[in-house]
């Protein structure tokens, strides 16, 4: 499968935190994702990664909150990058 990395990020947030953002575009769907995306979207705290949004093949679409995983339904990119920075924010208040 050919892929084009598309985002390649991390962002420093605060003395112990920090946000790395990872996203393919693929040629094509992985098994279980109706889209041509790979992501991984992962908030880091005091070396724990407590907030994550990925896809792996034959999972689909879904989101970790601490240990517990809960199925994302994926829109568009800009909707999950919005998702993802909105569930950040509310660790950081």
């Amino acid at each position: 499968m050919k892929a084009s990395l598309l985002l390649d990020e991390r962002h420093v947030i605060a003395e112990d935190a920090f946000v790395e953002v990872v996203v393919w575009s693929l040629s094509a769907p992985l098994a279980g994702s109706p889209h041509g995306f790979k992501f991984r979207l992962a908030l880091v705290v005091k070396g724990d990664c407590v907030l994550r949004f990925d896809n792996e093949a034959s999972k689909g679409d879904h989101k970790h909150i601490g240990r517990k995983e809960i199925p994302y339904l994926f829109n568009t990119l800009e909707d999950l990058l919005a998702d993802f920075w909105s569930e950040v924010d509310k660790w950081r208040l």
